[in-house]
């Protein structure tokens, strides 16, 4: 798998203060998105052990609320993205990994379904420039959807209908 970089502390990619992986590839190329530069899987540089270990350091810190994965759409990189999220949910089951993804929920609830196990929060669907909205929380056009884990299942989360936060 490739990175774009490893970003901490983050407060714009999920609830609380969290580390941010950009994963380099991205089959969607969605007009007007603000990370084309992470859309060829060749861009960026290869995730390492430095890497996880710098992750892991950073999600041991007690301010740390989780980890968000971005891109670049990290279920490109789906088995390294799968493994990565299984490691982290088994050192530290407290803290909470969010997924950003172009693919819809029921994509990966049929074709991708493992890595539903290992997330808490999943943020769906292509951006789409015309549905742009700014004063959504934490997406960035309106046909995006926020996914949240309660009792084992998938459930539209509240956090989509706040205003911004």
């Amino acid at each position: 798998m490739r990175i774009h970089k490893i970003t901490y502390p983050d407060v714009n990619n999920g609830l609380g203060c969290r580390v941010t992986l950009w994963v380099s590839g991205c089959i969607h190329h969605c007009k007007g998105c603000q990370n084309k530069e992470t859309w060829s899987f060749e861009s960026g540089r290869e995730f390492t052990d430095d890497d996880k270990r710098e992750i892991f350091k950073v999600l041991s810190l007690p301010y740390i609320k989780g980890i968000t994965f971005s891109g670049g759409d990290p279920l490109c990189s789906y088995d390294d993205m799968l493994s990565l999220a299984k490691e982290i949910k088994e050192k530290f089951p407290k803290k909470d990994i969010w997924l950003y993804t172009g693919y819809t929920f029921e994509y990966v609830n049929e074709n991708l379904k493992e890595i539903l196990n290992y997330i808490d929060i999943l943020v769906d669907g292509k951006f789409i420039e015309e549905l742009k909205d700014v004063s959504l929380p934490f997406r960035g056009s309106s046909n995006q959807r926020i996914w949240e884990k309660v009792n084992n299942n998938f459930v539209r989360s509240k956090i989509e209908n706040k205003a911004a936060i």
